[in-house]
């Protein structure tokens, strides 16, 4: 039997084991009672399940034989302008810093960062300790390759989630960064219906069995109850107030993860690129379905309900949210802005070069069309955010 198979399996009988009480509809005299997980339960289990989470087996996820790319695919423009950040960032410590990557993937863009910083010869790249962190093992694995072809001067480390926690880094400030990480935590789906707030649940199809069989719909939302008291104080702290028929996520786990950050740092930054929107964004009158989406072989689409553990399962990152952490565990903002406008302040303009066009393949003209994708592409270098943290003091 297949992993993923397995997977569904376990998803199933979780369910019927042990879940909650939840409704199929939310009216009270048509309300069929099933047993259900929460949403976030079911989309942990898709992800991080540890025989058969999309984040946890299985082949590379990034890149042309994955799912989907991030931004350290369109060459190393998004490294390099992100390793000059960094680097005054280290200097504001006067040069004695760890950094660490968390959710590093396979390496790339740490891989284009420490190859700028080499290139530029900071001198202390001789005191740098450089850590990636990253849960997969398969992306673990072939990040240990990409950067060993650095032939970096500084020690790089390379990690799991798990030991990153259990780590001692109060030795020095201690400089995290993340790309595109908090977009995949497990959220809580809810949904304001009939004048109260319903969490959306995971409940089996009615007949899963033979549908799993058949390769059927083996899974649909329910109602049930807030499994979280979070998740009400979270909209309330933002002033979201839903429409009815109106659904949300609510990512708890990022906040979580900042606040994480900020005790494993009793000094430093912390670095946040992900696509999300302020809260009254996320909320508006044009997002009553939530922004969940998923991505398999780089084909979007909203069914989180197929292809357990064989598809990428993403949320907006609600950046009022981890502006509200952070603050609340330490930290405090000096940068917040599109990822445009980010590249912008940090130079990219000037590193578009000049050239006849005869050499389309040429190295200025690569370039030039990376930088371009980067700030005009799709429009995702405006939802992209940049959020730059740093502990208080």
């Amino acid at each position: 039997m297949k992993p993923s198979e397995e997977l569904t399996k376990r998803i199933i009988n979780r369910i019927r084991t042990e879940g909650a009480e939840g409704w199929l509809r939310a009216e009270p005299d048509v309300m069929q009672a099933v047993s259900c997980i929460s949403f976030r339960d079911y989309m942990d289990m898709c992800l991080y399940d540890d025989e058969g989470g999309y984040y946890r087996s299985g082949a590379l996820r990034i890149g042309k034989t994955g799912d989907f790319y991030t931004s350290s695919a369109v060459g190393s423009v998004m490294g390099d302008k992100l390793a000059a950040f960094i680097a005054r960032v280290i200097e504001s410590f006067g040069g004695d810093a760890e950094v660490a990557e968390w959710g590093a993937g396979t390496g790339r863009l740490s891989r284009h960062i420490l190859t700028a910083w080499e290139r530029l010869g900071h001198p202390w790249m001789n005191n740098l300790t450089y850590s990636l962190i990253e849960g997969n093992p398969v992306h673990l694995a072939e990040a240990r390759r990409t950067i060993g072809e650095v032939g970096c001067k500084a020690p790089v480390r390379f990690m799991t989630p798990e030991d990153a926690e259990r780590s001692d880094w109060s030795g020095k400030p201690l400089i995290v960064f993340a790309n595109e990480l908090l977009d995949a935590f497990p959220v809580h789906r809810v949904v304001w219906k009939n004048g109260r707030l319903w969490e959306l649940g995971v409940a089996c199809a009615a007949d899963a069995d033979n549908e799993a069989v058949s390769g059927g719909r083996l899974f649909r939302y329910a109602f049930m109850p807030l499994t979280d008291a979070r998740i009400a104080q979270s909209l309330k702290a933002d002033g979201i107030v839903l429409r009815e028929g109106q659904e949300f996520e609510v990512n708890l786990a990022a906040e979580r993860w900042i606040s994480l950050v900020g005790r494993l740092a009793a000094d430093g930054a912390l670095i946040i690129i992900d696509y999300g929107h302020e809260a009254a964004e996320l909320a508006a009158p044009h997002r009553m379905r939530g922004t969940l989406l998923c991505y398999k072989e780089h084909v979007a689409h909203d069914d989180p309900f197929v292809y357990a553990g064989r598809q990428d399962i993403t949320a907006h990152v609600n950046f009022s949210a981890c502006r509200r952490a952070a603050e609340g565990s330490g930290w405090e903002v000096v940068y917040y802005d599109t990822q445009k406008q980010f590249l912008v302040d940090q130079g990219i303009l000037n590193d578009l070069t000049a050239h006849d066009g005869s050499n389309p393949f040429g190295e200025a003209a690569k370039n030039n069309r990376a930088i371009r994708q980067l700030l005009l592409s799709d429009a995702m270098s405006e939802a992209f955010k940049v959020m730059a943290l740093r502990k208080k003091r």
